[in-house]
């Protein structure tokens, strides 16, 4: 689900930039401020409800496969456990082969949730990539169309008046360019093998 920390970096860049083109030496003109409410647009835009709502439904997902994955692993771990007090500390071969076994399976099946956990958060991020890339540049259009020289995020204020606020804007805007975004990251790219280093030919 969208992080607004992530879109408030952004947003930190969109700032910067848009009175980008003035000459660095020019003395600075009275500042016209926008503000966005980010938390609105993330929870209001539409892709950001259809997305936090298929990234619910894999975090959903992945909490059911990691209970049909340990509810199995604690019933035989309690077998177990009673056949080594059974056993009053001297297992013998069958019940260490038991041992080794289930530590093995349970090794096993905490990798796989592992790749699924991993697996969702690249496509929380993704998602997050999505909407700042779109969001980021509406907001500019807007402010600039506003004649502001800066666009602030509500969250970072104590206090602003409503005529400086573009959310309406922004999420309309917002709706339009971006209608819905995909849910599932690229797979990770793959870290090319580095080549053995080549002996030097002496000179002759």
């Amino acid at each position: 689900m969208p992080n607004t920390k992530t879109i408030l970096a952004a947003l930190a860049v969109a700032g910067a930039t848009l009175g980008a083109g003035t000459a660095a030496a020019q003395a600075l003109a009275d500042a016209k401020i926008a503000v966005v409410d980010v938390d609105r647009v993330m929870s209001q835009c539409t892709a950001c409800v259809a997305a936090n709502g298929q990234l619910q439904q894999q975090r959903t997902a992945l909490q059911q496969f990691a209970q049909q994955q340990g509810q199995p692993l604690q019933t035989e771990q309690s077998s177990l456990e009673a056949a080594l007090k059974a056993a009053a500390g001297k297992p013998d071969a069958a019940l260490q082969q038991r041992v080794q076994a289930f530590q093995t399976k349970a090794q096993g099946a905490q990798r796989q949730v592992s790749e699924r956990e991993q697996t969702f958060q690249r496509n929380v991020q993704f998602v997050q990539q999505q909407i700042a890339q779109k969001m980021v540049p509406v907001i500019q259009q807007i402010a600039q169309q506003r004649g502001a020289s800066a666009a602030i995020a509500k969250e970072s204020l104590l206090f602003s008046a409503a005529s400086v606020d573009i959310t309406d804007a922004v999420l309309t805007t917002l709706n339009q360019q971006l209608p819905s975004v995909s849910v599932t990251a690229p797979p990770p790219q793959q870290q090319p093998a580095q080549q053995p280093a080549q002996p030097a030919t002496p000179g002759r």
